[in-house]
């Protein structure tokens, strides 16, 4: 039996999961807001929200340190990663392609590692990798619906790319146990100072408030924002980097299936097959030696 807990087993899945829906999800959002407007209006929600609950619970303040890290993965994934996936899809970027742009993160993880993080992928890890790799590629080529258009787009999907694989990083080398209400209130309080100039120097930050836009937010600030985002933190916390980050390979199949039932993004069979193949390489990089 694994020594680790039941929700910790289930969170890849968990994790996955939403984490995939929150490509659509920004898509559908973005026909009431712009982009950075909505992760300013979104960060804020979630301020308003866990801040009371914080002086309910009566959290303490983190020490110097652990403030320090939050602090810095504020700016790089609530910052830095949320805004390029905004953009990107502003400017052009599929659901699915940014998802397959995303996927990259494990490659670079694992390539840094071991300079960064102090830790060494194996050889059936890299295996593993390079077969996840090559099923997103199979998405990625399999059809029309699964693309990039415009290099600002796919400068701001690389700029996402950035962020996750240094935060990723940061966190396995200096992340410390800190309770979920108050990790997410700092960082999203981080997101929401860095956010929120941006968004009123460059954007009309006008909202077509609507019925259709709560639905995307909702799924956006409690689907992606706080159990995803939380499920993340806490995976690399609990294992190697590189095989956490792994994971990122099945998003991309999964984003494209989500993004063709509710965008009509549709995906050609051969895409299938590189879910599938995708699926086999996460599962090889995550496999542990048994005895």
């Amino acid at each position: 039996m694994s020594s680790k807990p039941l929700w910790l087993r289930a969170a890849p899945f968990i994790f996955v999961g939403l984490w995939s829906g929150g490509f659509t999800a920004v898509r559908l959002a973005l026909d009431y807001l712009e982009p950075l407007t909505m992760q300013a209006l979104r960060y804020g929600i979630i301020v308003v929200v866990l801040a009371p609950l914080a002086l309910l619970l009566r959290l303490r303040v983190p020490n110097r340190a652990t403030l320090r890290v939050l602090v810095v993965m504020g700016l790089l994934i609530q910052s830095l990663y949320f805004a390029g996936t905004n953009l990107a899809q502003a400017y052009g970027v599929t659901a699915a392609g940014l998802a397959l742009i995303i996927a990259l993160n494990p490659i670079l993880v694992a390539l840094l590692s071991p300079w960064l993080a102090g830790q060494h992928v194996s050889l059936r890890g890299w295996v593993g990798l390079l077969l996840g790799l090559a099923g997103c590629g199979t998405v990625i080529l399999s059809g029309n619906a699964v693309h990039v258009e415009g290099w600002l787009g796919l400068g701001f999907a690389l700029m996402a790319l950035a962020g996750m694989v240094a935060g990723t990083l940061y966190e396995k080398r200096h992340g410390l146990p800190c309770h979920p209400v108050t990790t997410n209130l700092v960082q999203y309080a981080v997101g929401l100072v860095a956010t929120l100039p941006l968004a009123a120097g460059t954007e009309s930050m006008h909202i077509d408030w609507s019925w259709g836009l709560v639905g995307p937010m909702a799924y956006l600030i409690i689907s992606n924002s706080l159990i995803a985002t939380s499920l993340l933190l806490a995976m690399i916390r609990a294992g190697e980097a590189a095989r956490v980050a792994s994971l990122f390979f099945l998003i991309p199949p999964l984003a494209a299936i989500i993004a063709w039932v509710g965008l009509g993004e549709a995906m050609p069979p051969i895409g299938w097959a590189g879910t599938a193949l995708a699926a086999a390489g996460v599962a090889l990089a995550n496999a542990r030696k048994q005895g």
